[in-house]
C-alpha cells in the first residue's frame, strides 16, 4: 500500500508538470482551433531560460520563473504573428503543418552550438532537496513547489479567464470570433494574448520539469508535449478542466505502468488510455458535443 501511494504522488507530481502545458494547447485550440504542436518546443526554452539564469546568472527561484514566463511569452507571440496570423483564414491543415514546421525549426535551431547546444545539460537546482517520510512515504520539497506552484497557476489563470476583461474576450472570441469583432473585441490582440498565456504557463512548467528531473537538452520537448497534447485531448480539448483532469490521469497511468509493468511500457498505456477514451467518447472526458447548421 505504501509503494502504491509512493507512486500515486510521484504521479500526481508530473501530471501536475503536464496539466500547465496541457492548458496551453487547449487555450489556443479553444481560441483558434489550431493545434500548436510548436508548444511543446516552447516548454523546452523555457527550461533552457532558467538553467541559464540560475547557471549563469545565479538567479533565486523567483526571478527564474519571471525569466522563462517572459521569454517563453514573448516566443509565442512572435510565432503567432509572424507563422499563424498570415494563415488564419486559410484551410485549417497549412496552419497544422506550419506549426509542425516550427517545432522542427525551434529543435534545430536551438540545437545549434551558438545557441543552446545539442548536448545534454544538467539542470541546477536553485535550492537544496529536503525530504520527509510520513507513514513510509517520502515527500520532497520539489513536490510541495510543484504542487504550489499549478494550484497558484491555475487560480491565477481562473481570474484571468473570468473575471478580467481580456478574459471576456477570450470567451467572447472562443465563441464566436466573427460577432466578437463586430462587438468592438481586439480579435488580434486577445489571440496574441492566449498564445503568450499559454506559453508562460508552459515556461513554469519547463522550470519545474527542470527542477524535478534535472536533465535537459533541445529535443526534450518532444514527448511532454504530446503526451500534454495528449492529456487536452484526454479531458477534452478546449476546456481547461479538461486539461487538467487529462494531465491528471496522465501522470497516474504513466507513472503506475511503469512502477507495476515495465518502464518501457509507460508510453504505450499512456496512449493506449487516449484510445480507449476517444472510442467511449470522442469529444474527451469532459468535452461537449458541437454542431455545425448547414
Amino acid at each position: 500500500m505504501e509503494y502504491f501511494l509512493q507512486q500515486a504522488l510521484n504521479g500526481l507530481q508530473l501530471g501536475f508538470v503536464y496539466a500547465l502545458i496541457a492548458l496551453g494547447y487547449t487555450m489556443v485550440y479553444g481560441i483558434v482551433r489550431l493545434i500548436n504542436f510548436a508548444h511543446g518546443d516552447v516548454f523546452m526554452v523555457g527550461s533552457f531560460l532558467a538553467f541559464y539564469a540560475i547557471d549563469r546568472f545565479h538567479l533565486p527561484l523567483t526571478a527564474v520563473f519571471g525569466v522563462a514566463v517572459g521569454g517563453c511569452a514573448l516566443l509565442a507571440v512572435a510565432i503567432e504573428r509572424v507563422a499563424y496570423r498570415p494563415l488564419r483564414n486559410a484551410p485549417k491543415i497549412a496552419a497544422l503543418i506550419t506549426a509542425i514546421g516550427v517545432s522542427l525549426f525551434l529543435e534545430y535551431f536551438t540545437a545549434l552550438h551558438q545557441v543552446f547546444g545539442p548536448n545534454y545539460y544538467a539542470f541546477p537546482r536553485p535550492f537544496r532537496v529536503v525530504t520527509w517520510e510520513v507513514g513510509g512515504i517520502v515527500f520532497t520539497n520539489i513536490q510541495a513547489i510543484i504542487l504550489a506552484v499549478t494550484f497558484a497557476c491555475l487560480l491565477v489563470l481562473q481570474f484571468i479567464v473570468y473575471r478580467t476583461r481580456v478574459g471576456r474576450g477570450m470567451r467572447a472570441v472562443s465563441y464566436d470570433k466573427v460577432t466578437s469583432g463586430l462587438m468592438g473585441v481586439n480579435v488580434d490582440a486577445v489571440i496574441s494574448f492566449t498564445f503568450g498565456l499559454g506559453a508562460a504557463l508552459a515556461g513554469v512548467g519547463g522550470v519545474l520539469y527542470g527542477i524535478a528531473y534535472p536533465q535537459i537538452n533541445t529535443f526534450m520537448g518532444i514527448m511532454p508535449g504530446l503526451k500534454a497534447f495528449t492529456a487536452a485531448v484526454l479531458g477534452g480539448i478546449g476546456s481547461i478542466p479538461g486539461a487538467l483532469l487529462g494531465a491528471l490521469i496522465m501522470g497516474q497511468s504513466e507513472t503506475m505502468a511503469a512502477a507495476y509493468l515495465s518502464s518501457t511500457y509507460r508510453d504505450g498505456i499512456a496512449f493506449l488510455l487516449l484510445i480507449g477514451v476517444l472510442l467511449w467518447k470522442p469529444t474527451g472526458i469532459l468535452g461537449k458535443s458541437s454542431q455545425e447548421k448547414v
